[in-house]
């Protein structure tokens, strides 16, 4: 089937940035997802970046309210079959294989697949998707480079992801074809590694912001 456009945009439309997180401890997952709720970034995207992800996309599926837990860095069926175990709500990765978009297929829970090139957006807007992730956005070309694809590839929008700050961020999000970004800063290893929630809350409230 088709990518679920409402279910997808609804991830995507929730807040300007879904947060791009890499959790090493569990134990750290549902403290650092409330204070992101808490701050109005509801999507929240663990990357399959470490041997303990899938566990806190558990915790924070069953504990969280409010929360949008999804899975990043998703590249074949086992990761994503194993993602909704989780509890995902969404699958993000990095590219697009046939195969991956075999398995985003077969299922209800959105797939957002990422693109960087003009020839890979046009594959996956045969395939029935839409809605993509940039990536990587600041190594690719950035916001000037996204612009350029507005027109000639007008049914595609996008998260741009890779290298997007709190001052890039709004470079992306007066773009057309933009709907949100994904970015680290706002949570990363080292705020959570030290717990520190407040700061974590404090960078999401800004982050809330950053349009409308």
């Amino acid at each position: 089937m088709p990518q679920n456009i409402e279910k997808t945009e609804a991830v995507m439309t929730a807040a300007p940035v879904i947060p791009v997180l890499i959790v090493e401890d569990p134990a750290k997952a549902v403290p650092m997802a409330e204070a992101l709720v808490r701050g109005g970034l509801p999507a929240i995207e663990i990357t399959l970046r470490t041997p303990r992800a899938l566990e806190a996309i558990r915790l924070v599926a069953e504990n969280v309210e409010g929360a949008i837990p999804g899975a990043g860095t998703v590249l074949n069926e086992e990761q994503y079959e194993a993602a909704l175990a989780a509890g995902s709500q969404f699958i993000v990765s990095p590219g697009a294989t046939p195969a991956l978009l075999d398995v985003a297929d077969k299922h209800d829970v959105p797939l957002l697949p990422g693109a960087a090139t003009a020839s890979e957006v046009m594959y996956l807007l045969e395939r029935g998707y839409s809605r993509l992730k940039f990536f990587p956005a600041e190594q690719a070309g950035g916001a000037s480079y996204l612009k350029s694809l507005s027109s000639p590839l007008a049914g595609a929008k996008f998260c741009p992801t890779g290298g997007v700050t709190l001052d890039k961020a709004p470079d992306y999000l007066k773009l057309q074809n933009v709907l949100c970004v994904g970015g680290s800063w706002i949570a990363d290893a080292k705020a959570i590694a030290s717990d520190d929630w407040a700061g974590i809350e404090e960078r999401a409230r800004a982050a809330a912001t950053l349009r409308g």
